[in-house]
């Protein structure tokens, strides 16, 4: 039986995916999480705690026994309406909860991976200027600066913008990271699938929680299918929840692979597509930049 180690596995289109992985690839699955798990195993995590992200690496090595793990899904994230929120370790909250804690999870726990394991990372394609998103794009991907935003000389002032680009930014960098293992040593030569997943838009999901009570309500309208179902006939982006989770499960049992040299998969239409991502996402220099200035941030070599 694979084991399959999952965050953002309790609601909206991760719930499905998770579903799946139990019932039609008999996984034995173990989800962090914050609440029970609908499916699987839960163990305690919370991500906006290194310290917790360190306590549930730990405790899967114990409940493990040595047992590897072949698939290791990052799956969880949040958007904020302003990047003034902070974690108990005083990073900016949307950076740390979607890149940061997820990067020291994946550092922690990559001793642990089966060859040939797979590593799904979800991103987004608001991270690449050139899909036209509605989230304002991000500007860079310094760890140091999204970290601690009032530190950067070009945070916009205006609230809502700086929020969106906090959550751009954070998707830039889960590309990046993706790309940094990848080519990792230790990657290769247990010849691990890396790969970047952007869903696309997925309405209805838990992930607009921390908007405004306007946004909250379109985000939920929006995923029903008297409204949902017309918008994605005219949208690539736009996707259901069952879409994007069966390919998400698909990724992380391998029923779905890449192309030679290809980490970056994009539902469109609900079809798993394999376009380059950003420019900025393409860039080695800023992928070693990011690996590096991260490991820093949560206390590991480089």
């Amino acid at each position: 039986m694979s084991t399959v180690v999952m965050t953002g596995g309790t609601s909206g289109f991760g719930a499905i995916a998770a579903e799946r992985l139990v019932r039609s690839g008999g996984a034995r699955l173990i989800l962090g999480a914050r609440r029970p798990a609908p499916a699987g195993e839960s163990v305690p995590l919370d991500l906006a705690r290194l310290e917790s992200v360190r306590t549930f690496a730990a405790s899967l090595r114990d409940r493990l026994g040595g047992a590897p793990v072949h698939a290791l899904v990052l799956n969880a994230g949040v958007i904020r309406p302003d990047a003034t929120g902070r974690t108990a370790d005083g990073f900016e909250t949307t950076f740390a909860v979607n890149h940061l804690a997820h990067y020291l999870l994946l550092r922690l726990l990559l001793p642990a991976l089966a060859d040939r394991a797979a590593v799904v990372l979800t991103s987004s394609g608001t991270h690449d200027p050139a899909t036209g998103a509605g989230p304002a794009p991000p500007r860079h991907a310094d760890a140091g600066l999204l970290a601690h935003p009032d530190r950067d000389p070009g945070l916009d002032p205006r609230a809502r913008t700086a929020g969106e680009q906090a959550y751009t930014a954070s998707k830039l960098c889960t590309v990046l990271t993706a790309r940094s293992l990848s080519a990792h040593p230790d990657a290769r030569s247990r010849r691990l699938t890396v790969i970047a997943y952007d869903p696309g838009q997925v309405f209805g999901t838990g992930l607009a929680q921390n908007l405004s009570l306007p946004l909250r309500t379109a985000w939920s309208l929006l995923g029903t299918p008297v409204l949902g179902w017309p918008l994605r006939r005219f949208s690539a982006t736009l996707n259901s929840r069952t879409a994007a989770g069966g390919a998400l499960a698909d990724l992380a049992a391998g029923r779905a692979a890449p192309p030679d040299g290809e980490i970056y998969a994009a539902l469109r239409r609900g079809r798993l597509t394999w376009p380059a991502p950003s420019e900025k996402a393409r860039d080695d220099g800023l992928a070693e930049a990011l690996w590096n200035d991260s490991a820093g941030l949560v206390g590991l070599p480089d």
